[in-house]
C-alpha cells in the first residue's frame, strides 16, 4: 500500500521544484526527503522523478501520484474540519427519544433553542410511547432520552440523569361532581369512583406511579373505561363515566366538561429527567440539548 505521508513529500518536491526547497518547507534534511521519495518509488515500482539539467521533474507516475496526493490532502483537511465540528458539538446527528407529554411541552421549545445555537447538528426526534424511551438509550439507538425516574432512583450504570421537573398529577372530575366543591381532595376519596384508565396497556413508569399512589391511599382502582391517552380519558370523564388523574403536562388541553383539583395523601408526582450515557458527556451537543430541556422545563 502506498504511504500517504511519502506521497505528500513527493507533492512538496514537485510543487517546489527541488528536493532542497521541499526539505526547507517541511523542516526535513534533503537526505531525508530523498529517502522518502526513494521509498515511495519502491512501493510504486516506477521512477517518480527524473533529472533535467540541474533540476528535477516528475515522471508520468510522479505526476499521477502528485495529483492524488493533492486530493488526499484536501480530503484530510475536510476530515479534520468535520472532526473538529463534531468535537465542538456543531455537526453530526443527535438522536432524541421522548414520550408524548414531554414531547408536546418540553421538546419543541428546547429544539428551537438548540437549533438557534447549533444549526449544523441534525436532530433525529422520535416518539417512543408506549415504550419507555430509556430503552432506546440503553440499546444504543438514542443519544439522549426524556423519561421518568423516581426521586430516589439512581441513574442506571453508565448513565447520567439530569432532573428536568416535578410534574404533579391532578384529579380530573366531571363538572358538577360532589368533590369538585373542594380545592384539594384526598386520593382515598376517589376509591369508590369508577376510573378512566388513561394509560391502558402501559406498564411504564407513569402507569405504575398511579397504581402505587392508589395502593398507598389504601385502594385499588375500579376501572370502568380503558383509554390510551389523556385527551380521550378527559372525554370519558366529561361524559360522567368516571374519574381519573392526569399529570400537569398532560393537561395542556383541558376538556370544558371537566374540572381539575389538586390531590394529596399521597400526591402523585412524576419526575422527568433527561438521560444520556456517561460516554456522551464529552459531546457539547448532548450537553447543550440537556441544558435547553432544563430551560424549557423551568418555563413550563
Amino acid at each position: 500500500m502506498l504511504d500517504v505521508r511519502r506521497m505528500q513529500v513527493l507533492r512538496a518536491v514537485v510543487t517546489t521544484g527541488s528536493i532542497t526547497a521541499a526539505a526547507t518547507n517541511l523542516g526535513y534534511t534533503p537526505s531525508a526527503i530523498s529517502q522518502q521519495v526513494a521509498g515511495l518509488e519502491k512501493q510504486a515500482g516506477l521512477p517518480l522523478l527524473e533529472r533535467v539539467g540541474r533540476g528535477i521533474r516528475p515522471t508520468a507516475a510522479g505526476r499521477l501520484l502528485t495529483e492524488h496526493a493533492g486530493r488526499l490532502a484536501e480530503q484530510l483537511a475536510e476530515a479534520e474540519s468535520a472532526l473538529a465540528a463534531l468535537r465542538n458539538g456543531c455537526a453530526g446527528t443527535l438522536r432524541v427519544r421522548y414520550f408524548a407529554t414531554a414531547g408536546a411541552a418540553l421538546v419543541p421549545p428546547a429544539v428551537a433553542t438548540f437549533r438557534a445555537e447549533r444549526a449544523g447538528v441534525e436532530l433525529d426526534l422520535k416518539l417512543t410511547e408506549p415504550n419507555d424511551p430509556f430503552e432506546e438509550l440503553a440499546a444504543g439507538r438514542a443519544d439522549i432520552a426524556i423519561t421518568v425516574l423516581e426521586p430516589d432512583e439512581p441513574a442506571p450504570d453508565g448513565m447520567v440523569a439530569r432532573h428536568l421537573l416535578a410534574d404533579p398529577f391532578f384529579a380530573v372530575l366531571p363538572r358538577g361532581h360532589a368533590l369538585s366543591r373542594k380545592r384539594v381532595i384526598d386520593l382515598a376519596e376517589l376509591s369508590e369512583e369508577p376510573w378512566i384508565d388513561s394509560d391502558y396497556g402501559s406498564n411504564g413508569p407513569c402507569a405504575n406511579l398511579v397504581k402505587n399512589a392508589c395502593a398507598g391511599a389504601g385502594f385499588s382502582r375500579k376501572v370502568a373505561v380503558e383509554s390510551d391517552d389523556y385527551a380521550t380519558a378527559q372525554g370519558f370523564v366529561a361524559a360522567g363515566l368516571g374519574v381519573t388523574i392526569i399529570p400537569r403536562l398532560g393537561l395542556g388541553y383541558a376538556h370544558p366538561g371537566v374540572v381539575l383539583r389538586k390531590v394529596r395523601n399521597p400526591e402523585p408526582v412524576r419526575h422527568i429527567h433527561a438521560v444520556y450515557r456517561e460516554e456522551a458527556s464529552w459531546n457539547p451537543a448532548v450537553i447543550a440539548l440537556a441544558e435547553a430541556l432544563e430551560k424549557a422545563a423551568k418555563a413550563s
